[in-house]
């Protein structure tokens, strides 16, 4: 066994006992996913960051189950001493979804957590400039990148009919730039 996979056996089962962390799912020996819940979450991260050195916040996101009305957040951490992935996920309701700040722990935290906001709706009280717009200057409408905006839709009412505009086929255009001696 190597000192990789022993390493990341003792942080599973360290995060199993104190944050009752769910089964973990191993994609690598240096590289694992493990849910934990809301409540612990935080308390997960700050303990992988102090006691594991994971001090590399590489990202921050969330992924939208509409299905299940969740949002899944997903906390990927590495450890330079180890040289290790931690992938923490933690899931929150969609309605009115708000989770605690991270930016006590990396300053960084901060403009993910507004990224976050802006496209998904999801609120990080106490964070700062949280409300401020990140990409989506005076954006007013649902967030973008929940499942259920009608990206299409939006496309349509927003930038059709313009003048100028012409849809073209692709196949057309295909033969035409492939055979252009050949009238088909």
């Amino acid at each position: 066994m190597s000192d990789a996979t022993n390493t990341m056996d003792r942080i599973l089962e360290d995060l199993t006992d104190r944050f009752r962390a769910g089964s973990a799912t191993r994609q690598r020996d240096d590289l694992a996913f493990v849910t934990v819940p809301q409540n612990d979450a935080v308390a997960a991260v700050t303990h992988l960051k102090e006691f594991w050195e994971f001090r590399h916040l590489v990202y921050f996101t969330a992924v939208d189950i509409i299905e299940r009305g969740l949002f899944r957040l997903c906390y990927m951490l590495h450890s330079y001493t180890h040289n290790l992935d931690v992938c923490l996920q933690t899931e929150i309701m969609r309605d009115g979804a708000t989770m605690q700040s991270i930016h006590h722990l990396w300053a960084a935290a901060a403009v993910y957590q507004r990224e976050l906001k802006e496209m998904f709706g999801i609120d990080f009280p106490g964070c700062p400039r949280v409300d401020e717009s990140f990409a989506l200057e005076g954006w007013t409408e649902m967030p973008p990148m929940r499942r259920d905006f009608d990206t299409r839709a939006y496309s349509e009412a927003t930038y059709y009919p313009r003048e100028g505009r012409e849809k073209h086929d692709r196949k057309e255009i295909m033969k035409k730039a492939l055979y252009p001696e050949v009238d088909l």
